[in-house]
Parts: structure tokens; C-alpha cells; sequence
């Protein structure tokens, strides 16, 4: 019985110090819990036509740029599912960011679509190809916003390329 009173001392004993504390972690030699961060995410990337000359082109890519083209985030895990619209510019950038619903869902859930070109010379998918070929998320860096961090990831290009070569 005796032992058994000695356990229970040694049991109860931090809950005593804890409570003594105040109840905070930092009093016992560990770090505070970080503050509540605002967390964001961006993407972005670039729609281009392939072998057309259209305003902006690009010789070392032989590419033009795509303004106006249709863009999506996709992120689903089992039955839960998110998707962003978002549009590219001048210069066929495009840039999607969102603050809320994000923090459930990981890079490797999430893909961009560029579903069709908005020239409709331009109209093949080339890179990748296929239509329902999602284009990855590979992670840049963190940007310092005013209300928290946003983690910045990007796609890269999306190709499309005329139906027949010549003709834009």
C-alpha cells in the first residue's frame, strides 16, 4: 500500500506544478504554442500557344502567350473536394490564391487545370498532353503577406499548340 501511495504521489505531482504554473507549457522548460498564423496559398503559372505568333511571342520558346484562358485549382481527398476558378492574364500569366479551406488538403492533392486554350486556332493541348492531365504543384517559397505566410507554388507552363501546324 505503501508503493502504491508513492505512484500516486508521482503521478499527481506534475499536475500540481502544472496547475501551480498557471497551466502553461513554457514553465516547465518548453516553448510557448506558436500564435495563430494566417496561412495562405498561391499558384501560379503560364498559358502558352505553341508555334502561333501572337502579341508577346517568345522565340526561345517559339511560343506566344495566352491571355483569358480558364484556369482551376482541384484539391480533393477522398469525398472532400475544392476547386478555385481562376483566369490568366496579359501575358498569359495566371495567379490563384486562397486563404480559407487550404489547410486540410496537401500539395499532392492539389492540381491545376488549363481545360482549353482560349484561341481557338490554338485549341490542342501539348504539354502535358491530354485534356484531363492536371498539371502538378511544385513548391517555391514562403512570402511574407501582411496578415500572415503564404506558401507560393507554381505549375509552370501549359502548351497548347495549333490543330494544323501553320495555320494560327
Amino acid at each position: 500500500m505503501a508503493l502504491l501511495g508513492s505512484c500516486a504521489l508521482l503521478i499527481s505531482l506534475p499536475a500540481v506544478l502544472l496547475l501551480s504554473l498557471g497551466g502553461r507549457a513554457s514553465g516547465m522548460g518548453l516553448p510557448p504554442p506558436p500564435p495563430m498564423v494566417n496561412f495562405s496559398i498561391g499558384v501560379q503559372g503560364v498559358v502558352w500557344c505553341k508555334s502561333c505568333r501572337y502579341p508577346g511571342y517568345f522565340p526561345p520558346m517559339d511560343a506566344s502567350p495566352l491571355p483569358g484562358a480558364e484556369v482551376y485549382l482541384r484539391c480533393k481527398h477522398g469525398r472532400r473536394a475544392l476547386t478555385v476558378p481562376g483566369r490568366s492574364g496579359p501575358g498569359g500569366y495566371f495567379l490563384i490564391q486562397k486563404s480559407r479551406q487550404m489547410s486540410s488538403f496537401t500539395s499532392q492533392q492539389c492540381r491545376v487545370y488549363v481545360p482549353s486554350s482560349p484561341a481557338r486556332a490554338c485549341g490542342v493541348p501539348a504539354y502535358p498532353s491530354g485534356r484531363n492531365k492536371g498539371l502538378p504543384l511544385k513548391f517555391q517559397e514562403f512570402v511574407n503577406r501582411g496578415n500572415g505566410l503564404q506558401g507560393m507554388y507554381s505549375v509552370g507552363n501549359r502548351l497548347f499548340r495549333p490543330k494544323y501546324p501553320g495555320r494560327c
